[in-house]
């Protein structure tokens, strides 16, 4: 798929210098010398605008057929170009990786999210700097750049506040970065980075929501460029954690969808299949996919629990539709400036399939399904709950059925790259500068990797050869120029083959054929089969368009003709060896991947904050103290010396009514006070958490005692502890709990420790009871970590 070049380029161009006769005198007549110009791109390069949603299926957005409103997307869609055969990795970071830099999620070392990472060439979660992102490309040829919202592409040993930063966006081409750089981030607390500085955002009770917040920015930055430098076009990358869990809403957006999906998954499918062939984003000969059996029929769910299902795909919609909200606010903004003209506008209306990783029933906290505790969410629970879905005490995720509804009308969810309902999304296209054609589809197969030589072409930029003295692997890619043309509403597809790969899920897509083998599934926590057991499939997409009818007994030569065309792609984009390895992948010390901290120490200083589960000592399962020492004054001291994750689950030893705490939330499900009976006395103190854990398997029990100064002061008993992840986003923090918070002792700014904090120090025990901890565990922890 490389775009061949007739000429080597170079960028940056090197700066020509002086080599003209210089006077003694500036004074001197012949002192004349031609200004300084800045780089400028081709004449006539226009804005570029990447807007990319996250965890949206095929059949969610209104604009391809799906039950929630997004009359941004149609908008655009009626000004510019409706896409129905592009496609993703199947995943988060491989779709972003594989979308900036041209190439194939593997040959970037992105076969997975960078916290299952290996040292194989094609899973490193590391990006080479051989593949530099078409946002250094831009930048190096005279744009303006910048990224608002979801990064996920940092190595997690990289994630710190100390770095290294060379694969952070702002090292990355991005002259400005805003937003997150996890997988996922809480709306109403969202760890936020400018730059590669933590930033402070708002609260919910203020009105404060991410993706209102992101998209002020975004408008301030595009406003601020095109006042001082209105000659040099910018490039945006827009990418809300929308719709990615936790589904968070404002209310006044969630009640507008009640009463909305009482006909439950299955009949939603059918009311969205139909539509899509209204609006011929389908053919009308289509066929609408059987439900999988490991999807349970909305018929056959509890009726007690239905009530609470409805809310889950309520609290969804209203965030589609509150993000395609905001995505119109940015539009509105560049055509107020009168610059959406001249604007390559991709809305790529998700990263990879609807996800299915909020188990069967759905979650109120998704660090449940992470913790493989979500038999603990009863339907009792979750009814009680109800009202509360989507608000800042939620970290929500619907349920599987409705993952697959919104995957209309294909096969199978996020995570399955082996079928369409995990790797096609509808993207739109928008650009009335350089397209002529209005409100038309085109049914040319694509792919993200295409978007960066798409681009190039339109701009005019050769794809260059080295950047910054770095030889450059050449873009994998195809253009989609060519159907940019009122004339290629029937043009031959460019980009004829295709291989995907993710989780042991496979495919190749060749001139509109298909073999496919599903290997494992996202909500099931068992042990896939070994990979020459995998029964393949076999589809003819030029008349079966949502791989419907399996050919693979009708047609087996043409099916190996094309598993060997799969092996070939493989060992060329590095994809082997395939790794479904579970267990391995979720050690660090086992698959061999970078860690930031070592050894059984860590000392930490008031100031440190924002600290991710990668920049902290590992204190799940193994006893351990929390040491610091502290000066409280005169008047008496409160608030937080240390904490560890948010109102979902964590930890924090604090001074609360002058006595020293320990709380210990378990996922919000209980949690557990250990007070000092009296309070702390003026002056120095060291003070002492000792974590004595009962052993026996993943999140089981622990004794906890307190010491003042070297003497016991309570103990008490914690029944149940978090085994695998306190938090996908939320941090550790030294002198207060930012984000949302630990205990319901302290809030909000009242978390900051009033007293002095010279050091908190956490200390591993000798007998961590790795030994005592099952397979089975060890299998909790590999999939939760997938």
């Amino acid at each position: 798929m490389e775009n061949h070049k007739s000429a080597s380029v170079s960028l940056p161009v090197p700066d020509r210098g002086y080599r003209g006769f210089l006077p003694y005198d500036a004074k001197d007549p012949d002192s004349k010398f031609e200004p300084i110009q800045p780089t400028q791109p081709p004449p006539g390069a226009p804005n570029v605008l990447i807007v990319l949603l996250d965890d949206v299926g095929f059949g969610a957005a209104s604009a391809f057929g799906g039950p929630c409103a997004t009359p941004t997307a149609e908008r655009l869609a009626r000004g510019g170009l409706k896409y129905t055969r592009f496609h993703t990795t199947a995943l988060c970071s491989p779709t972003r990786a594989a979308l900036l830099s041209g190439r194939n999620h593997h040959t970037v070392g992105m076969g997975g999210i960078t916290e299952i990472a290996t040292p194989a060439p094609g899973y490193t979660g590391s990006r080479p700097n051989t593949t530099v992102p078409m946002a250094e490309i831009l930048r190096v040829a005279g744009y303006s750049t910048a990224q608002f919202g979801k990064c996920h592409e940092v190595p997690v040993w990289e994630t710190s506040p100390v770095g290294p930063f060379d694969r952070w966006p702002t090292h990355s081409g991005f002259d400005y970065f805003y937003g997150f750089i996890g997988g996922e981030t809480n709306q109403w607390y969202p760890t936020i980075i400018e730059g590669t500085t933590p930033g402070e955002v708002g609260r919910p009770e203020d009105g404060y929501h991410f993706m209102a917040d992101m998209t002020d920015k975004a408008i301030t930055w595009s406003r601020q460029q095109k006042s001082l430098a209105p000659d040099r076009p910018f490039f945006m990358y827009f990418a809300p954690g929308a719709t990615h869990a936790p589904h968070h809403v404002p209310a006044d957006w969630i009640a507008r969808q009640k009463g909305r999906f009482g006909q439950g998954w299955d009949a939603v499918r059918e009311e969205t299949f139909a539509r899509q062939k209204e609006l011929g984003v389908i053919p009308a000969d289509a066929v609408l996919t059987a439900r999988p059996a490991e999807i349970p029929a909305w018929a056959d769910m509890p009726e007690e629990l239905k009530p609470v299902l409805e809310r889950e795909m309520e609290v969804y919609a209203a965030f589609l539709e509150f993000a395609d909200h905001h995505v119109g606010r940015l539009i509105d903004s560049l055509e107020g400036d009168g610059i959406l003209e001249d604007t390559l506008v991709y809305y790529i209306i998700g990263d990879n399939g609807a996800s299915a990783e909020g188990s069967i029933n759905g979650t109120f906290n998704e660090m449940t399904y992470f913790n493989k505790a979500s038999d603990l969410e009863t339907p009792e629970y979750l009814i009680r709950k109800m009202d509360k879905f989507g608000g800042p005490e939620s970290y929500n995720h619907y349920a599987v059925g409705w993952a697959h509804a919104m995957n209309t009308p294909y096969q199978w969810t996020k995570q399955i790259a082996s079928h369409f309902g995990g790797t096609r999304n509808g993207t739109v296209i928008h650009w009335p500068g350089g397209i002529k054609a209005r409100g038309e589809i085109r049914n040319q197969f694509h792919h993200v990797i295409d978007i960066a030589s798409s681009v190039l072409e339109v701009i005019g930029l050769p794809e260059p050869d080295t950047i910054n003295g770095v030889t450059q692997k050449p873009f994998e890619g195809t253009s989609m120029r060519y159907s940019f043309d009122a004339a290629a509403v029937d043009a031959v597809d460019t980009h004829s083959t295709q291989y995907f790969e993710m989780m042991g899920n496979r495919g190749i897509y060749h001139k509109g054929w298909t073999a496919v083998t599903h290997h494992s599934t996202p909500w099931i926590s068992s042990q896939p089969p070994a990979f020459d057991d995998d029964v393949w499939e076999l589809y003819d997409t030029t008349t079966d368009w949502t791989q419907s009818r399996n050919l693979a007994q009708e047609q087996p030569d043409r099916l190996h003709e094309l598993q060997r065309l799969w092996l070939i792609e493989a060992v060329r984009y590095n994809v082997l060896p395939l790794d479904d390895r579970v267990v391995e992948r979720a050690n660090a010390d086992i698959a061999g991947r970078p860690q930031l901290i070592k050894g059984n120490t860590q000392r930490f200083f008031r100031g440190m904050t924002g600290l991710n589960e990668h920049s902290i000592i590992n204190t799940k399962n193994k006893s351990h103290s929390i040491t610091a020492a502290v000066s409280i004054p005169e008047s008496g001291a409160r608030g937080v010396i240390i904490a560890q994750g948010g109102t979902g689950g964590g930890w924090a030893l604090s001074v609360d009514d002058g006595k020293l705490n320990y709380t210990y939330n378990y996922l919000g499900l209980d949690t557990t006070h250990i007070t000092a009976p009296e309070p702390l006395t003026a002056g120095a103190h060291q003070v002492r958490a000792e974590f004595n854990y009962d052993g026996g398997g993943l999140g089981k029990g622990a004794t906890l005692t307190l010491y003042l100064d070297g003497q016991q002061v309570v103990a008490g008993h914690i029944e149940r502890t978090i085994g695998i992840l306190f938090s996908a986003d939320e941090t550790a923090d030294i002198g207060a709990d930012h984000g949302s918070q630990v205990s319901d002792r302290y809030k909000d700014t009242d978390s900051r420790f009033t007293g002095d904090i010279d050091w908190v120090q956490i200390d591993l025990g000798d007998d961590s009871h790795d030994h005592l901890i099952t397979p089975e565990d060890r299998l909790k922890v590999a999939m939760a970590r997938q």
